[in-house]
Parts: C-alpha cells; structure tokens; sequence
C-alpha cells in the first residue's frame, strides 16, 4: 500500500496535499483497495463551498456506494474531469491521476485535524 508522506490524511481515507493557500484532495490508496473496482464518482461543482466532515460527493464501486467526507472547509476551485470518464483511475492511481477536487481553504486550523502518513498506517492497522 503506497502511502506518501508529504500528504495529510483523514480519519475517512481521504488525503489532502497542500499546494500554497489550495489543497488538493482524493482518496487515500487504502480506501479505493477497500472499495473494490470503482465505477462512477460523483464530485461537486467548481464554486461549491464544502464543510469539513460534510459529504462532498460519492464513489461507486462494484460493492458499494461510499460517501466522500470532506477533510477541510473550502471553496471548491477545480474538479477533475477526467473521473467521469475514467473512473478507474481511482485504483490505477490515488494520488496522482485520481485527485477528486482542489479546494480554497477557508479554515487553516482544520489542517491541524488531520494525520501525517505514519499515524493514518498507525490508524489502519489498529481496524
């Protein structure tokens, strides 16, 4: 399981990579292994406002249909389009080709909430 230690990550699975005043965010390699093979992610528009702990969209896999929970507040500025094609990529590629949104924060605290790499393996391992 990759697990890249410049990002953070939720208690949800989701991961949240910081990119100045922005973050990107997707689900966490874990997660999508979890889900199984997705087929169809839905994502908010550019413009919505997201809450942290709120869901912000959804991803179906073969199994189930699992809420995305919003890992910080923000404005969402960019939405990756190539998901409603290529939903697989979700499980090809978590944290590259498969970030979900890139969001203006509106809380920097709430970063304070979220784990380094080791603590979401020191998580995963205790469930």
């Amino acid at each position: 399981m990759s697990l890249p230690k410049e990002l953070y990550y939720s208690e949800e699975h989701e991961w949240v990579k910081v990119e100045g005043e922005q973050v990107r965010i997707g689900i966490t390699d874990h997660a999508q292994s979890e889900l199984g093979d997705i087929v169809f992610v839905e994502l908010p528009e550019v413009g919505d406002t997201i809450e942290a702990d709120e869901p912000f969209g959804s991803v179906e896999s073969v199994k189930t249909v699992s809420e995305l929970y919003a890992p910080v507040s923000g404005k969402v500025v960019s939405v990756n389009e190539d998901l409603d094609d290529s939903p697989e990529f979700v499980n090809e590629s978590p944290y590259e080709k498969a970030w979900m949104i890139v969001v203006e924060l509106s809380n920097k605290s709430e970063m304070d909430e979220l784990m380094s790499a080791d603590q979401y393996q020191a998580m995963i391992e205790e469930d």
